[in-house]
């Protein structure tokens, strides 16, 4: 079955229409330190607002341990989302209390409302199929139709994700329409040559997408902490980088099924040591089969890939019509260490063809390092749920939309 989008709930005008986002946004001292994922959701909001429906935006922020907690508030993303909207937007201090009944029953016609962290009631993220109902059932009152678009939560079998959306005409909006028009062509006869960039701190986060795309793709560029555990697993010494031991073994199976395949797994030639973790600390490029011959001998840890790895990275990248990229360089936070997570970026916006940043850090990463969205083909909103998506799982969020 296809996705339910918008076209299937009809004339929204007067309806009081749930939409599930994503406004899971970083937060400094209360300020949004990045607002893309409230960027992502205008369309589907605006479009609504245009047709006369009455919007109840919803989402979670954070891990709040199903309690209110003030530092999780999503009062300054409704503030944000009233200047992106250029109009006013209510917020409701509670979830399904009086607060969210009275902000809904004074909506008018092309209004807009915010409820509060989803998160603050147990009942979002219960394991418990009784209590995520009854959470669902008391949003349900809330609204008319359900309109999901946070892609970021399709992966989690949540009440306002996957239970509501069997108690109201659902639809998928347009952002988690793009977001799956993408990665399907991601895994479904994509554009050749066909590089994925993998990074990032482990191996053992990347290990289904690594086992589901080998036999699809042309190549895979190493990059992030887990190059040290590639690197460590063909012998090279790799001082205190991270290193997952237990991953050795894995790490040579897909090597030796990359060759099979005739799959390229591209594996840095240099990395930049540094004498600790910290952005001031002293830091040499170092070969990749010479890690610990640095003035910080084996106590060196591996911060970034070094500057022949990275040209060569940017060389494959712009070399192919399909990149997906997820997962830094490097520590990329760290001016020092962004290096490698800049060149890379860099070529992707050079690709002649599809070029995907697949959420999370990498999102981040680009806005960070200066990138405007509009360089890269999709930058998705959804790190875990992406992932997940080219691992062929299973996304109950997706599925209750009728994704198949």
């Amino acid at each position: 079955m296809a996705l339910r989008t918008l076209d299937s709930l009809g004339s929204l005008a007067g309806k009081r229409v749930i939409v599930r986002v994503d406004f899971n946004v970083p937060l400094k001292d209360g300020v949004i330190t990045d607002d893309g994922r409230v960027r992502a959701a205008l369309p589907t909001l605006n479009h609504l607002i245009n047709q006369g429906a009455r919007v109840i935006a919803c989402s979670h922020l954070g891990r709040p341990d199903g309690a209110p907690d003030a530092k999780y508030s999503l009062e300054p993303v409704a503030q944000r989302l009233s200047e992106l909207l250029g109009k006013p937007v209510a917020f409701a201090r509670d979830t399904v209390g009086p607060s969210a009944k009275d902000a809904v029953a004074a909506l008018e016609d092309g209004e807009i409302a915010v409820i509060e962290n989803l998160r603050f009631n147990a009942g979002e993220t219960a394991k418990d199929d009784a209590e995520r109902g009854a959470f669902a059932r008391q949003l349900a009152e809330l609204g008319d139709a359900l309109v999901s678009d946070g892609f970021g939560v399709v992966h989690r079998k949540q009440a306002s994700v996957y239970d509501l959306a069997e108690l109201l005409p659902s639809a998928a909006g347009f952002l988690i329409e793009k977001e799956v028009d993408v990665l399907d062509r991601l895994t479904e006869k994509p554009e050749r040559p066909y590089a994925v960039v993998l990074g990032g701190s482990k191996v053992s986060d990347k290990l289904g997408v690594i086992e589901h795309l080998l036999p699809r793709v042309d190549k895979v560029l190493v990059g992030g902490g887990m190059l040290f555990t590639f690197l460590a697993a063909q012998g090279h010494k790799v001082g205190k980088s991270l290193l997952e031991q237990d991953q050795l073994d894995t790490v040579r199976g897909y090597i030796a099924t990359a060759q099979e395949r005739g799959v390229e797994i591209v594996l840095p030639v240099d990395a930049v040591m540094a004498s600790g973790f910290a952005a001031d600390a002293d830091h040499v490029v170092a070969a990749a089969d010479a890690l610990e011959d640095t003035p910080f001998g084996a106590d060196g840890m591996g911060l970034d890939i070094g500057p022949k790895t990275a040209e060569i990275f940017a060389d494959a990248i712009r070399g192919a019509k399909t990149v997906f990229w997820n997962g830094p360089m490097g520590v990329f936070e760290m001016p020092a260490f962004a290096a490698g997570t800049k060149v890379v970026a860099q070529a992707l916006t050079e690709v002649d063809g599809l070029s995907v940043v697949g959420g999370g850090d990498s999102a981040a990463a680009v806005r960070q390092l200066g990138f405007p969205d509009d360089r890269f083909g999709h930058i998705s909103t959804g790190g875990g749920a992406s992932l997940e998506f080219l691992e062929g799982k299973k996304l109950p969020g997706l599925e209750i939309l009728g994704w198949q």
